[in-house]
This record gives structure tokens, sequence and C-alpha cells, in this order.
């Protein structure tokens, strides 16, 4: 039976390449043979990116997991230096992930990560503080997690080009550290940038895309500064809650973007299937009330937007004495500008924010659009005459 090659923490001494490479063939499946031949072979000729390449292929083999941590610590690291740094931490990432120990885990990430020179090789020195981030997650050392995450970002944020590998690990990790704090506003954010930088369909499996869906929509609702669903409900992972038991999940982000009340009413029953929904039901409710109103600024035209504390009230089932703190959340959230008349009980608001917009929302603004235009050709048709004549 095969045993696992042991983990060297020390510095690695210098070793006889081919003493190693022939012991490790006789330790290991005649299936990974070929491997070893090819390291023997691209080693002596020095031929570092073809090596780094085989060593990937060999570390993507399920039969090499027993002897992933043997090879990277006593043969790679003999040669670490030449090779391409941001190749050499994506292997050891993948490499410590066979180290089921945590004190040893952490401190050969650790060891790799002071071996990594930053000034050089700053996404390498990235993508293994966040590599290191995750691990701390998972042990449960969360301060630690935050201060890896932060070191990355301070490099991370004055690179121009950075490889997607890289951006995914440090967004990955955040997102994953802000969902444990249930921080929903920064895990959004953050969980939408880690899909900008994967395939989902080919990165994640079916569970996992099923799971940020479900993350992601309760990171919408909750979220106290989220008003704008736009980027997610025009993302492909949503479809992920197709034909589940939680695709009402789907339904209520657009009721949500839409603004629809009685919509919201008819999907809240479900709310105790997600036991964080129902406890904070009057937020909920509160924010549809929000959206509520900025959908009913958006169907009024440029110049209907002084609205009574009536209408409002009626457009978002609120009774009039809340009307007015209604539109001074939405004016501090900055959803919309404009002015309160408390006298009149008038809101004259001038300004809404954009955001992204349903089939049924296109086609409002397309008829406004239209009925625009016809005002223009009216004015076109009433003052042509009098250019003609003036002319």
């Amino acid at each position: 039976m095969t045993t696992p090659m042991a983990v060297d923490k020390a510095k690695a001494p210098k070793i006889d390449v081919d003493e190693f490479l022939t012991l490790a063939m006789s330790e290991t499946p005649a299936e990974l043979h070929p491997f070893f031949e090819s390291f023997r072979s691209l080693h002596s000729r020095k031929l570092w990116h073809q090596l780094t390449n085989k060593l990937l292929e060999f570390f993507d083999h399920p039969l090499s997991k027993p002897f992933r941590v043997g090879v990277f610590d006593k043969f790679v690291r003999d040669f670490e230096s030449r090779l391409n740094q941001l190749r050499l931490v994506e292997m050891g990432v993948k490499v410590s992930k066979e180290i089921d120990n945590p004190v040893t885990h952490l401190q050969f990430l650790t060891d790799l990560l002071e071996r990594v020179d930053t000034e050089k090789s700053p996404e390498a020195h990235v993508l293994l503080l966040s590599s290191l981030a995750h691990a701390k997650l998972l042990y449960g050392d969360h301060e630690g997690t935050k201060n890896d995450i932060d070191e990355a970002w301070k490099v991370l944020d004055n690179l121009s080009s950075v490889d997607p590998s890289v951006n995914a690990a440090y967004y990955g990790v955040a997102a994953d550290y802000y969902k444990s704090k249930a921080e929903y506003a920064p895990y959004y954010k953050n969980s939408l940038l880690y899909l900008a930088c994967i395939d989902p369909a080919k990165d994640l499996t079916t569970e996992e895309r099923l799971l940020r869906a479900h993350d992601l929509g309760i990171a919408a609702f909750l979220g106290d500064t989220i008003y704008n669903f736009g980027e997610l409900l025009m993302h492909p992972i949503l479809d992920a809650l197709d034909g589940t038991p939680h695709e009402w999940i789907k339904k209520l982000l657009f009721t949500f973007n839409e603004g629809n009340i009685g919509k919201f009413e008819a999907l809240s029953p479900l709310f105790p299937k997600e036991p964080i929904l129902q406890e904070n039901y009057p937020f909920l409710r509160q924010k549809i009330c929000l959206m509520a109103l900025i959908e009913s600024v958006f169907k009024r035209g440029a110049y209907d937007r002084t609205m009574s504390f009536q209408t409002i009230a009626e457009e978002t089932h609120l009774p009039l004495d809340e009307v007015e703190h209604l539109v001074m959340k939405a004016l501090s959230l900055k959803l919309i500008k404009g002015s309160l008349d408390q006298v009149d009980q008038k809101a004259q608001i001038t300004w809404v924010q954009p955001r992204v917009l349903s089939r049924e929302q296109i086609g409002q603004l397309a008829q406004r659009l239209a009925a625009w235009n016809a005002k223009l050709h009216q004015v076109e048709e009433r003052i042509a005459p009098e250019v003609l004549v003036s002319s």
C-alpha cells in the first residue's frame, strides 16, 4: 500500500533529483510513472515552463493525491525560484488541500508565502494570501482572515492587470468572510465580483451554483444599502434556482425590482421557509415600500413628479402618517432627490436612482418616449410656419 510522502517543514536541502525520482517511481502506481520520467527529462534540460505544465498535469491526476505534498516539498522546492511564481503558488495551493492537520496546513502556506517575492510577483502574493485567508476562515480564525484579506487588497488595488484566477481567489474568500459575519452588502458586492472572474457553468457544481444564487438573493433582500438588483437579475446564476424549492426567491427578487407590493404580499406566506426573512419582515416591508415609491416616480413623466402624500400612501399601501418618514428614508438613501412640502403634504421628486428595467418597464418607457416624440412633432408643426415667414 502506498503512503503519503511526509511534509518537510525545514528549508529544503539540495537533493539528488535522479535518486528522488527513482524512489518516487518505486512508491507510486504505474499510471504515474510517465510523469516522473518526464520530470527527469525536463529537469535535466532545464525546460522550466514545460516542467511547470507537466507538474500541474500531475497534481490534477486523481492518483497523485497521496504524493502531491511530497513531490512539491521534496522535488519542486529544489528549483521553485526558476518557475513562474504565480504557477508555483497555484501548485502550492492545490497541494496544501491534501494536508488535513490545520497547523501543518497553515504552516505550509505561510512558509511558501515567505519564499514568494511580493515586489517581483505581486499576483502570486495576492493568490497565496487569499488562500491563506480561506484556510484560516475554515479553521475559525476570523481576525486572521480579515487581516490577510486586507493585506491582499493593498497589493491587488495597485495592480492594473490581474489574472482572473487571482481576482477570483480574492473576491471568493472576501465573500465567504462577509457571509460568515452576516454582512450582507459587502457579501453581495464581493460575491458578484467573484462570479465575474469565473465561468459558473464550468467552475461551480450544480450544488454550488444553487447555494450561491440562494445566498445572493438573501443578501439582496437584507442588505440595508442594496436597492438596485439589476446586476443580479441579469446574471445567469439565478437560473440555478429554477425548478428547485428556492425558485420563489427568484420571483421575489423580480417582485422587489418592480416594487410590486401585491406580489410581495402574495409571496410573504413563503417567508417561513427562510426564517431569516421572516425575522426581518418589518425591514423587508419597508424595503418593498421604498421600491414601490421608486417605481411610482419612474412611471410618471418628468413634469409630473410632484406627488401628494395621499398618492404616495396609495401607491405604497402605507398609512398617511408614515409617508413622510418613507420619503425622508428614500432621500437619505439617495434613492431619489427632491424636496418635501410638509404644509401642503407634497413631495417634489427631481431624480430617481437608475436601475435595470423589466420587459414591462421597458414597454412603459417606450410609450413615454413615443408620447414625448409626438409632443416634439406637434411643436415642430406649430413653429415651422413661423420659421418660414421669418426667413
